[in-house]
């Protein structure tokens, strides 16, 4: 630390066994003997603060040596700030967090606590998830949670908070920007041949379910029929309290005459300091990345960058890394090989974000 000293006033006493003054021979040299001197010149900068040094020596000839002496001392380089200058680690991918977990068995239907947190933001909430349990002794652990986007039947006709401090959203998206609640459970759209997305997303979770039970991950399946009295809160909050993470299977209703590819919904700048985003979206993100990373390199058309903004009720409630994957629009290709693709890159993307090597 550097010590600004715009003025330095030293007094100088001489001492000795005979009185303060005894070495002196007249009054004369008694008053020379109390000297201040101002050093105006070479003024240090300082960050803090300034003071007046006061030093007591015992001849004019100490006080020039001691005082060069200490001058040296307080002008030394200062001590490097290593909170700024030190590099930051970077993050550990996330682990498993099964020991604050719901306890679950085998093919148990989960259905949604009140008491749990945000559960009372939900509407639809008389369904049950079912959970799934990696068989054999490669069972790593990790809970994935599955949704099958849409199928509720009636979950257009409720609407449900879009944020938990009930703040509009600061996108577009199936509801307005500036929209304070959504409905609860949108009906998704139709394929060019008349299939209903949500029967294609719970196709799709399907697939996906039984390649993460072979690869060791237990699976939470949040929508496991044709249609679950769960809306998209009551989904997630049960994933929050069973699942390590939470992946949304969706197709994209943007219109198109051809098949854009996929892409996965990322986190908005908006509602980055929210909580519980504020928590999730850094992890949020990246499993979504990696998934569409993986399914590029599967061999599936990814579209754009990989990645679009919105304002999800998913994600506004999410406590875990929780994340929409669009697996293209309603010009997809639906064969059982096109599907078998998308579900083995999705299991790899998976795998990449818990470092599990295939």
């Amino acid at each position: 630390m550097r010590f600004l000293i715009p003025a330095l006033v030293v007094c100088v006493f001489v001492s000795a066994c005979d009185g303060p003054f005894g070495l002196f021979a007249d009054e004369e040299e008694k008053e020379q003997a109390v000297m201040k001197v101002t050093k105006n010149e070479d003024v240090l900068k300082a960050e803090e603060n300034q003071e007046t040094l006061t030093i007591t020596v015992e001849s004019e000839g100490a006080f020039a040596e001691d005082v060069t002496e200490d001058m040296g001392a307080i002008v030394e380089e200062p001590e490097e700030n290593t909170e700024e200058t030190q590099p930051l680690e970077p993050e550990e991918p996330p682990k498993a967090t099964n020991i604050d977990k719901l306890s679950v068995e085998n093919g148990e239907s989960v259905s949604l606590d009140p008491n749990w947190e945000y559960a009372s933001f939900s509407k639809i909430n008389s369904g049950t998830a079912v959970f799934y349990k990696a068989p054999g002794e490669n069972r790593c652990g990790i809970r994935v949670g599955i949704n099958a986007g849409h199928g509720t039947k009636g979950g257009t006709e409720v609407k449900t908070y879009c944020h938990p401090d009930m703040t509009p959203k600061v996108t577009g998206g199936t509801t307005a920007a500036g929209s304070i609640e959504a409905v609860a459970v949108s009906g998704g759209m139709s394929f060019k041949d008349g299939t209903s997305e949500a029967s294609m997303t719970l196709k799709l979770a399907r697939l996906i379910r039984d390649k993460l039970l072979e690869a060791g991950y237990d699976v939470l399946m949040l929508r496991d029929g044709d249609d679950v009295q769960l809306d998209n809160v009551a989904r997630t909050v049960i994933c929050n309290n069973v699942a390590d993470c939470h992946v949304s299977i969706h197709f994209d209703g943007d219109g198109l005459d051809y098949d854009k590819g996929c892409f996965y919904i990322s986190v908005p700048d908006g509602i980055k300091g929210m909580p519980p985003v504020d928590r999730t979206y850094h992890m949020s993100d990246e499993l979504g990345a990696q998934i569409v990373k993986a399914l590029g390199n599967n061999g599936c058309k990814i579209s754009g960058n990989g990645s679009m903004a919105i304002d999800l009720t998913q994600t506004s409630y999410s406590t875990i890394p929780s994340v929409d994957v669009e697996f293209g629009n309603q010009c997809t290709d639906l064969s059982d090989e096109h599907l078998n693709a998308l579900a083995e890159g999705t299991v790899n993307g998976i795998e990449a974000f818990y470092n599990v090597s295939n």
